[in-house]
């Protein structure tokens, strides 16, 4: 029988949930072997049991209704779910798909009896865990009104870090200045070229602009920044239930001053809010016909965004809407004074123009295959870089003994002008050590992502080997986000820039 483990914890901090990820799964992993069951899923997630809407648990549920396995098997119920409704609703899907449920630690029981038992055993699941989260908000609640922040994801956002409450000065965020560079040009980009969020994101992902946790950049996360009010120096604490905003319950929220140094001018912040209403409004309208370039047409003269519009043309001696592709800096209501003079452009000239020169890219896989041997010898040298590594670093360490031993000369009277040339000696070799480190650590990411991006770059081909004329309209719009394709127009020019990134690697870039 082809089985699925599914193991969930509901924080990050698996000890408190009193058995961890890897124990669960050790202990699926068994229970499978004993029965003698193929395991051919293995999930794991820290996620709430109150929801259904679980990254991994949607994977499984996806499995399940495509009939891939023929069991399920947690390492108790309570894992699958705290909530008795959702249980029912998932027991009712594994029977429908003739999917069993077995969980390690107990028997579940498919008759009617055993339904309901389970069901009262969730429900009381469900208080307990009721019960754990009044008395976390209690505490919580009580720290916001001492004027700290309290811990958690929403008190670690990009662009600042985030001083727990235990230490010094604590529950308040300073700023990163490595990350706060990036805020401030997020809303450059929506509030001065117009961008959409999918632009601003791909263009992110394109400039290998690292995130907080080292993941991908995503639309979710952008529009958080932009949306965000403690960027302009305003924290609320309680402004969500469960990650979902509840504007409806502001008396509840609770303002804690001078937690978050301000980022973004209060100008900008309304500024971007009124653009964001903008581009959506847009997205709305657009959706009634369809523009295959949406988000990715720019005005070359004033570098804003080009936005699809119907216009009334003269087309046989008669007049009809046609759709036309428009620059924002000709809208009064953005531009009241010097608006942009540059020409709108006919949708179906544009779109097959554009079109014509990503197939053009996309019916080359050669340049892709050849892209995969070298990311694969790339891969191969991962090993001897990291051994590079661990010497170059030994060597520092070294260093900082010798420097040790140097400051414990001059305290007892060495001559001084020996320790001033044997500390600029070390200085001199530390330095040459810290450039080749620097050089080894970027060598060694590129391969690891390598490493990663092979089989992806490997579907792609195939991917580019189909039939690239039969695709959809929704198909063609993911491809050119993929490609993360711009299109420049300057009266009649026009020029198209592009890369083909696959695991935020660039293959090949072109343009006309």
């Amino acid at each position: 029988m082809r089985a699925a483990n599914y193991c969930r914890v509901s924080t990050d901090n698996q000890e408190q949930e009193g058995t961890s990820l890897q124990t669960q799964l050790e202990a699926c992993l068994k229970y499978c072997q004993d029965k003698g069951y193929d395991v051919a899923y293995r999930f794991s997630e820290a996620y709430s049991g109150l929801s259904l809407e679980r990254p991994k648990l949607t994977e499984l549920r996806e499995l399940v209704r495509n009939e891939q396995i023929n069991v399920v098997v947690v390492y108790c119920l309570d894992r699958l779910s705290r909530d008795p409704t959702h249980g029912v609703i998932l027991t009712q899907e594994l029977e429908k798909h003739n999917v069993t449920l077995e969980a390690v630690t107990e028997t579940v029981d498919s008759s009617e009896l055993g339904k309901l038992i389970s069901y009262i055993r969730g429900f009381a699941s469900k208080l307990e865990a009721e019960k754990i989260r009044e008395r976390t908000m209690r505490g919580k609640r009580a720290k916001a009104r001492m004027g700290h922040i309290t811990s958690g994801g929403s008190a670690r956002i990009y662009g600042y870090d985030y001083i727990k409450v235990a230490q010094n000065n604590g529950g308040r965020r300073v700023i990163n200045e490595n990350e706060a560079k990036w805020v401030r040009q997020i809303y450059g980009w929506l509030v001065n070229e117009g961008m959409s969020t999918s632009a601003i994101t791909y263009r992110l992902r394109a400039l290998s602009v690292p995130t907080k946790q080292g993941r991908m950049w995503c639309r979710a996360a952008v529009l958080n920044i932009l949306k965000n009010p403690a960027y302009t120096g305003k924290t609320y604490a309680f402004t969500s239930i469960n990650g979902k905003p509840f504007s409806k319950k502001r008396d509840e929220w609770i303002e804690i001053p001078d937690a978050t140094p301000p980022t973004i001018a209060q100008e900008m912040f309304e500024a971007a809010q009124k653009q964001l209403e903008t581009n959506r409004k847009r997205s709305a309208r657009n959706t009634k016909r369809q523009y295959l370039l949406r988000g990715h047409v720019y005005c070359s003269p004033c570098r804003r965004a080009y936005y699809g519009c119907p216009n009334k043309d003269r087309v046989g001696g008669k007049r009809k809407l046609v759709r036309r592709y428009r620059c924002t800096g000709k809208l009064k209501m953005l531009v009241p004074i010097n608006r942009c003079s540059n020409k709108s452009w006919q949708a179906d000239k544009l779109e097959s123009l554009v079109w014509e020169q990503t197939e053009r890219v996309l019916d080359k896989p050669e340049l892709i295959i050849a892209e995969i041997e070298k990311q694969r010898q790339d891969a191969n040298q991962l090993g001897v870089l990291e051994t590079e590594l661990e010497q170059i670093e030994r060597q520092l360490k070294a260093l900082d003994r010798e420097q040790e031993q140097l400051l414990q000369w001059a305290l007892k009277g060495f001559p001084e002008e020996t320790v001033i040339a044997e500390n600029k000696k070390i200085n001199a070799k530390r330095e040459n050590l810290n450039v080749q480190k620097a050089e080894l650590e970027t060598n060694i990411k590129a391969s690891r992502e390598a490493s990663v991006s092979v089989p992806k770059l490997e579907g792609f081909v195939e991917l580019m080997r189909q039939k690239l004329t039969a695709l959809d309209f929704e198909t063609k719009r993911m491809v050119l986000d993929m490609l993360n394709i711009k299109v420049w127009l300057d009266g009649d020019n026009v020029e198209i820039t592009g890369v083909i990134p696959v695991m935020d690697d660039v293959i090949v870039t072109t343009q006309s």
